[in-house]
């Protein structure tokens, strides 16, 4: 019988998000830019398989009507054998705790496409749909800081 992952809670630092990241064939980030991520996020979760740490996801929200679950990655070594599911798992029970009785919220994503039969299979819907639309996307960088003028292709004007 294979062995069951263990999730810890907000024990997940930028080196390890960074490697677990990496794992899944992601272009990472800095270590800064992940270090204020994991500083503004509700909660982290980490799979350990064997004392290995093999997965991890954040979840993201402003605790009363919606939560984003980001950074989702299992190493491929340890796909299909129940990390995600428990990783999953403990994420939606910490959700259903941290709110107040009676309440509902959203739990949303954006699904790489080879994961969208798993999210699937733990009760998320795709989109479009009849009442929604697709999910959206836009990347936002930062303006660079440049001699006090314009920068315009990668040059100071």
């Amino acid at each position: 019988m294979p062995n069951t992952p263990t999730i810890q809670r907000d024990t997940l630092t930028p080196e390890l998000f960074l490697q677990l990241y990496r794992s899944v064939g992601w272009e990472a980030p800095g270590i800064d830019q992940v270090r204020t991520a994991l500083a503004n996020t509700a909660a982290t979760f980490t799979a350990m398989l064997n004392d290995e740490p093999v997965g991890m996801v954040r979840l993201i929200g402003d605790g009363g009507m919606s939560f984003y679950i980001k950074d989702f990655a299992v190493v491929p070594s340890a796909q299909s054998q129940g990390v995600g599911h428990a990783l999953l798992t403990e994420l939606e029970r910490y959700v259903r705790q941290s709110i107040a009785p009676g309440w509902a919220v959203s739990l949303e994503l954006i699904s790489s496409q080879g994961a969208i039969g798993f999210y699937e299979r733990h009760g998320f819907e795709t989109r479009p749909n009849k009442w929604d639309g697709p999910g959206m996307f836009k990347m936002v960088r930062a303006q660079y800081a440049c001699c006090g003028v314009h920068f315009f292709h990668g040059l100071c004007i």
